[in-house]
């Protein structure tokens, strides 16, 4: 049996993506590309096609199609739009689906490669965040293996090495703190949106890049966790640890911990999905923790960061509450970023619009896809009513 993975990368142009392509790249002979999908970098994707000559792309964005057809190498199949990732997520070539795209549109994808029978490697956080208990519960269905890409859960993911649920005690989630990791609670509200991009440790988009200021993207990774891990909201917690050296750690029943450390890669725990279970040697920086000298640790400030506690509230809840806690962030970090609201109007949107929500329990897709769409409305009237307040 070949060990060479057979991959699908939807949102193969973000951040993720290219890190991806780095580990194809450093291991060819267990990595192939056969699929890549893209939003909208139609040049982009072209580049990555003329190099990895993939069976098949897609570009969300269907504006461009046609120009994208026709500059494609030859035998390469092209489709666009919300079908056009179906199409890539369940191709029979394909052994692993990586999903890395951001926002909902990961979300019908993966549920489809589940059902196909794909293995699938999960980066992007709305997968399990709206529909953590519905996803689960198909790859257990069709017996498919979820593997971690986000550094945190890839961490747990290789400290617990098959230990079962009941030898856990805790999930240490690992946060940087962000930049406003010292700054006073008062201060938050003078944060522009240029300061709060200036994360100190990863290189990120702008929306993400203001989660980790918030500590919403840790939030969303504590919901993501729950469900990745099997265990209940209170056994995920979260640390600060601003060298981002050490990425998560696990604590057992008898008081012993584990933790995964390397340097802050995306490509580090790319590969070990891709080449789980097997580890295999590569030309990624050694960590020399005598370089590194001081590791530090601290919890999180409740007052400063109230995201982890509006995401304990959603993943303890469960049901439709985590769409509706994505679907308000997503709506108002963009207005921070547009300057219509100020910093901490960002989790003050969030919290107002799930005190509105009633949650629907054990949603399937269509319910899921109808409290992110309210809830989106609600957090666009709440940043209205903010605006006016100004």
């Amino acid at each position: 049996m070949s060990t060479r993975k057979r991959v699908v990368i939807l949102g193969s142009t973000g951040s993720i993506g290219e890190s991806a392509l780095k580990v194809a790249r450093d291991l060819p002979e267990r990595m192939e590309i056969v699929g890549l999908a893209a939003g909208s970098s139609a040049s982009a994707l072209l580049a990555q096609a003329a190099e990895f000559k993939p069976r098949a792309v897609a570009l969300y964005d269907a504006t461009a199609l046609e120009s994208v057809r026709s500059q494609l190498p030859a035998g390469t199949a092209c489709y666009g739009g919300p079908a056009g990732l179906i199409e890539l997520a369940t191709m029979e070539e394909a052994d692993l689906v990586l999903v890395s795209i951001v926002g909902t549109a990961g979300l019908a994808p993966a549920l489809a490669a589940i059902k196909a029978g794909k293995a699938l490697a999960v980066a992007s956080k709305e997968i399990l965040v709206m529909a953590g208990e519905e996803v689960t519960r198909e790859a257990a269905r069709h017996n498919v293996p979820i593997l971690p890409v986000d550094s945190e859960h890839n961490a747990i993911f290789q400290c617990l090495a098959g230990e079962p649920s009941r030898h856990v005690r805790r999930l240490i989630l690992t946060a940087s703190g962000g930049p406003f990791r010292k700054t006073s609670a008062r201060d938050l509200h003078d944060v522009t949106p240029e300061q709060a991009l200036k994360h100190p440790t990863w290189n990120m988009g702008r929306k993400i890049t203001i989660d980790s200021a918030t500590l919403f993207n840790k939030g969303l990774e504590m919901i993501e966790a729950r469900w990745l891990f099997g265990v209940p909201m209170d056994q995920v917690e979260v640390v600060v640890h601003p060298q981002s050296i050490v990425h998560s750690l696990v604590e057992f029943v008898d008081g012993s911990q584990l933790a995964q450390l390397s340097h802050s890669d995306m490509c580090f725990p790319i590969q070990y999905a891709v080449t789980y279970p097997d580890r295999l040697p590569n030309r990624l920086k050694p960590l020399n923790l005598a370089d590194v000298g001081t590791l530090h640790f601290e919890p999180p400030d409740p007052e400063r960061f109230p995201a982890l506690r509006l995401a304990r509230e959603a993943g303890s809840t469960g049901g439709t509450l985590p769409a509706v806690l994505n679907a308000a962030n997503e709506i108002a970090v963009p207005a921070f970023l547009e300057k219509r609201i100020p910093f901490p109007a960002i989790w003050q949107t969030v919290e107002a619009v799930m005190n509105k929500h009633r949650p629907v329990l054990h949603p399937h897709l269509d319910e899921i896809l109808l409290a992110d769409a309210w809830a989106r409305t609600a957090a666009r009237d709440e940043v209205a009513r903010i605006e006016l307040r100004r």
